[in-house]
C-alpha cells in the first residue's frame, strides 16, 4: 500500500492542464494520464500495466497498481492504451484480473500490428509466435548442451511473452480487447482525436506501416538489416533439428557418434568433452536462436503504440512506449491538416514537455539527432525501471548512463526514475509516494 505523499503538488494561481501518474511497482509500465474536463469530471487514459517475469510478489504488486487505478478513476478508465505484446506492459491485466474485470473502460487502443484483419499484422503476428516458440525449445537445448549462458539469455527474452507455463501476452491482450465490441487499431495515418470538453488532441505517431522500419532496431547507415536473414537461418537450420526432422548436416548418421555413445569415449573425454561448451561444434547449430531472440525482442517493442497529447496551449507529453529505431525515425516523416494548419512529427517533439522515456531508457530507444535533441521545451522525463531488476535479468545498462546524464542535462535535472527518489527540484510539481508519482503540468 502507498503510504502518504512525502511531496505536495502545490500550483498557486496556475490551473493544472494535465497529471501523469507513473508507477513504481518496478521494470514495467504504467502510467495513468488525467485531463481536467472544462465542464465537470475528468477524462482518465491508462497506458499499459505490466511488469516484468520474474519480479517477487508480481501478483500481489499488480493488484495494488491496478486497485489504485480504479480508486483514482472511481472505477472509470475512458481510454485505455496497451501499447505492444510483451509481458512488462501488459501482465497487470491477468495477474489482477478481478480488479480489472470490475474496471470500466470506454475505448480500447491497439497498435494496427494486432488488427487480426491487417495482412502485415497477421504476417508480424504469426512470425512472432513461431519464434517464440521455437526460441522456448532453442533454450531447453541450450541448457541440454551445457550452454548456460546462451540460454539464459534466450530464456530471459522469451519471458518478454509470459511464462512458459501459466498466462501470456496473448492471454492479456485477449483480457483488453474484451473490455470493448470494437477496440480501435490505431495508424499513424489515422487523423488526431480531439477529447471533448478539455483542449486536447491526441497523435499516433507508432508503429509505422513498414516492416522494415519495424525491424530496424539499431542506428546504422551500412549494415542492412538482419532480422529477416537470422529468422531464416533460425527456421532452415535450426528449427529443424528441434523438431528431430531430417537435415543436411555435412556428415550421415554412419559417420556420427551418439553424445551419449562420445562421452564415455577416453578420446573424447580428453579432448572434446573437457572444452567449455562454447567451443564444441555440437552446441554451435544453436547460435542463431540468441541473434534471434536479441531481434525478436527489438523488433516487437518497435511495433509499440506511440502516443502524442497536445494540450489545449500545444506543449506536448510524449508516451513512446518501447520505441526503438525503426519507429522513432518513421516519425519525421508524419503530417497532418488540423484546422487548415499542418502538423508534423518533429513540431510535436519540438513542443514536448514531458517524455515517457521509451523502453526503460536502454541503448537504443532514444534517438538522439531526432528525437531527445529535437526536444526544445522538454521539462521533466520519467524512466519506469528498476535497475536492481535488470541487472539480476543481466541488463547492467538499463538505464543507460549516458542516456540518464543527456535527460538530466536535458530537463535541467528534472529526471524522474521510479527506482529513485524523485529529485528534489521537482517537489513543486511531483507528488511522491512509495506507490507512484505523479505529475502535475
Amino acid at each position: 500500500m502507498a503510504k502518504a505523499a512525502t511531496a505536495t503538488q502545490s500550483q498557486a494561481n496556475t490551473r493544472v492542464r494535465a497529471k501523469v501518474r507513473m508507477y513504481r511497482h518496478g521494470l514495467g509500465d504504467c502510467l495513468l494520464v488525467t485531463l481536467p474536463r472544462k465542464s465537470a469530471g475528468d477524462y482518465h487514459i491508462l497506458i499499459d500495466c505490466g511488469v516484468i517475469l520474474g519480479t517477487p510478489n508480481a501478483t500481489v504488486l499488480m493488484q495494488g497498481v491496478l486497485s489504485d487505478v480504479a480508486a483514482t478513476t472511481q472505477n472509470k478508465v475512458d481510454l485505455l492504451a496497451a501499447t505492444h505484446e510483451h509481458w512488462d506492459h501488459l501482465s497487470g491485466f491477468v495477474q489482477a484480473a478481478g480488479v480489472f474485470k470490475q474496471l470500466q473502460v470506454g475505448e480500447v487502443w491497439l497498435a494496427w500490428s494486432e488488427d487480426p484483419a491487417d495482412p502485415l499484422g497477421r504476417e508480424l503476428a504469426g512470425e512472432r509466435a513461431a519464434a517464440v516458440a521455437g526460441l522456448r525449445l532453442g533454450a531447453s537445448r541450450m541448457m541440454l548442451a551445457g550452454d548456460h549462458e546462451a540460454a539464459e539469455i534466450v530464456a530471459s527474452l522469451t519471458e518478454f511473452f509470459g511464462a512458459v507455463r501459466g498466462p501470456t501476452t496473448r492471454d492479456a491482450l485477449a483480457a483488453v480487447r474484451a473490455k470493448t465490441a470494437a477496440p480501435r487499431y490505431c495508424k499513424p495515418a489515422d487523423d488526431p482525436v480531439e477529447v471533448a470538453d478539455t483542449g486536447v488532441r491526441i497523435y499516433v505517431l507508432g508503429p509505422p506501416r513498414d516492416a522494415k522500419q519495424i525491424k530496424k532496431t539499431l542506428p546504422s547507415k551500412k549494415a542492412p538489416e538482419t532480422y529477416g536473414l537470422v529468422q531464416a537461418v533460425f527456421d532452415t537450420h535450426v528449427k529443424p533439428l528441434l523438431a528431430g526432422e531430417p537435415t543436411d548436416i555435412p556428415f550421415g548418421t554412419f559417420l556420427s557418434i551418439p553424445n551419449a555413445v562420445a562421452e564415455e569415449m577416453d578420446f573424447f573425454k580428453a579432448n572434446y568433452w573437457s572444452y567449455e561448451a562454447w567451443r564444441r561444434i555440437d552446441g554451435s547449430w544453436l547460435d542463431a536462436s540468441t541473434e534471434l531472440a536479441l531481434q525478436l525482442d527489438s523488433a516487437t517493442n518497435n511495433t509499440s503504440l506511440v502516443l502524442a497529447v497536445e494540450l489545449e496551449d500545444g506543449d506536448v507529453l510524449l508516451f513512446a512506449a518501447d520505441a526503438q529505431v525503426g519507429n522513432w525515425e518513421s516519425w519525421q516523416d508524419l503530417r497532418w491538416t488540423v484546422h487548415g494548419n499542418t502538423v508534423t512529427g518533429p513540431d510535436l517533439l519540438k513542443r514536448t514537455i514531458f517524455y515517457k522515456v521509451g523502453h526503460h531508457g536502454s541503448h537504443n530507444a532514444t534517438l538522439r539527432q531526432d528525437g531527445l535533441e529535437m526536444m526544445e521545451k522538454l521539462r521533466i522525463a520519467a524512466i519506469p525501471v528498476d535497475h536492481a531488476i535488470a541487472v539480476k535479468k543481466g541488463w547492467g545498462q538499463m538505464p543507460l548512463p549516458a542516456l540518464v546524464d543527456a535527460l538530466t542535462e536535458k530537463t535541467c535535472g528534472a529526471l524522474l526514475r521510479s527506482d529513485a527518489p524523485a529529485p528534489p527540484n521537482v517537489a513543486q510539481s511531483v507528488v511522491s509516494t512509495d506507490l507512484y508519482f505523479e505529475i502535475s503540468l
